[in-house]
């Protein structure tokens, strides 16, 4: 694909927004949808293009352009591509649309077959990160889509990230990795909140105790990060609880059919749920901290 075809996003939040300055630093022509007027002039700041509905922003696209949706869910999708406005009219064949949310495998071949009607091709593409490796083009992206798929859109994916992970040709296995990947971050999450609580309750200093987990056995990127900021009383949302609390959700349904449930992803789900029950739905999921260091002592 060439360095010049038109990318448009839909999503510029902070994970999409960082995508958008990325690829407009490396000279790619971008249109921006987003419902938040302050995200698009964000979008307008580095250099973006402007498009008042996601029918316009697919309008801009020409021969091998690329769609990417980064929005929240599968609801958001459907009605990016479907619903009133929406940019599935104005998609033509050649062109793909990327699918970068954490959604339910399923949801993903489903929207695929739908696309493949009309000659679109799909790229199954989760992300994770942060804005920051997002911005960097560091960001983990999980692509599956055809060989002859990528291969049309491998200057787009190289754009965005040095750290591109095929896994496979089979569409809706990148959401497959990503569900089993974060539900392995929630468990961490959880875990590091919980020890992290213990240890506040132990008398011990909160600071000096995560330094010895992050040079032990105990360390894990997620639980670090999050509990940095939770010990410094951060809960500003850079992550929505509610991300994980989603995604957790989708991965222990995704592995109850095919029949899978191990002893640790049910609870750590429950524990963002309870958080979010809690009044934390709007706080970042080092929030977890704040949950758990509540727990009434036990006789």
């Amino acid at each position: 694909m060439s360095a010049l075809a038109a990318v448009s996003v839909v999503g510029a939040g902070n994970m999409g927004g960082a995508m958008v300055e990325r690829l407009r630093e490396g000279g790619w022509p971008v249109t921006v949808c987003d419902i938040d007027s302050g995200r698009q002039q964000q979008a307008s700041a580095a250099g973006a293009a402007l498009a008042g509905t996601p029918l316009a922003a697919a309008r801009a696209l020409g021969a091998n352009g690329a769609l990417i949706l980064v929005v929240v869910d599968a609801l958001q999708c459907d009605e990016v591509l479907w619903g009133e406005g929406g940019a599935a009219p104005a998609l033509q064949a050649g062109q793909a649309v990327l699918l970068c949310p954490t959604i339910a495998p399923e949801d993903v071949e489903r929207m695929a077959a739908r696309l493949a009607g009309q000659g679109v091709d799909c790229i199954d593409a989760p992300m994770s990160g942060g804005p920051q490796r997002a911005r960097d083009g560091r960001m983990s992206l999980m692509v599956a889509a055809p060989g002859p798929v990528l291969a049309r859109h491998a200057g787009l994916l190289a754009a965005l990230s040095d750290n591109v992970l095929r896994v496979g040709e089979r569409v809706g296995d990148g959401a497959r990795t990503k569900l089993v990947n974060n539900l392995l971050a929630g468990i961490n999450l959880v875990g590091a909140a919980e020890v992290l609580a213990m240890a506040e309750r132990m008398g011990l200093d909160l600071s000096t105790t995560l330094d010895v987990i992050e040079r032990s056995s105990g360390q894990s990127w997620i639980g670090l990060d999050r509990m940095r900021r939770a010990v410094a009383g951060d809960f500003a949302p850079r992550a929505h609880l509610t991300l994980l609390e989603k995604d957790t959700r989708l991965a222990v349904a995704a592995g109850r059919s095919v029949g899978f449930e191990g002893p640790l992803g049910a609870h750590a789900a429950r524990v963002f749920v309870d958080a979010h029950e809690a009044g934390m739905a709007g706080l970042d999921d080092a929030a977890l901290f704040e949950l758990l260091r509540q727990t009434p002592p036990r006789p």
